[in-house]
């Protein structure tokens, strides 16, 4: 692999776009990337069961969560959905996985909390039922759940893949 250093038009056009006013270059940054929405997903897990959720606008079961709004973080969206819809409170602490689908341009972030004690969920919001279920015993998922199911397990495996250095340039 080799190292592509960048010509001379696309330095000039690199130092001219770093001298704009940021506001102009956030502009030309959402002008030409493609936008992509992020959400937030949580297992929610207790004695090996899955907190699963019917939602009104999903077919199938899913996990609590949905989108991060503007401002938000993604643990701030998480605990903010499952609270509207289960009225669980809880503590996102970090990120155990994300799932990248170009195909509808969507990031999620995946959550997991375990929980210690059997406790009462109300589905509320978008939920219209909320269980606790096996993984694989929940039947049909949608396909955001099931990429999420995915990662999930990749995540938790033992020996799970990291990444390493392949090559570096000579300093």
């Amino acid at each position: 692999m080799t190292v592509v250093r960048p010509g001379a038009v696309q330095r000039a056009a690199q130092r001219g776009y770093a001298r704009l006013p940021r506001p102009v270059r956030l502009a030309l940054v959402r002008a030409v990337m493609p936008s992509h929405t992020l959400g937030a997903l949580c297992f929610l897990e207790h004695d090996g069961r899955v907190l699963m959720l019917r939602q009104r606008h999903r077919r199938g079961w899913t996990l609590p969560g949905g989108f991060v709004n503007r401002g938000e973080t993604a643990a701030q969206a998480v605990c903010r959905e499952v609270l509207e819809e289960t009225g669980l409170v809880i503590e996102a602490g970090s990120p155990v996985t994300t799932v990248v689908d170009p195909r509808y341009r969507r990031v999620d972030v995946i959550f997991h909390v375990p929980v210690d004690r059997e406790v009462g969920v109300v589905p509320a919001s978008e939920a219209t039922r909320a269980q606790w279920l096996e993984p694989g015993a929940a039947g049909p998922v949608d396909t955001s759940t099931a990429m999420a199911f995915d990662a999930f397990a990749q995540a938790r495996r033992p020996g799970a893949q990291v990444g390493r250095l392949l090559d570096a340039p000579t300093a």
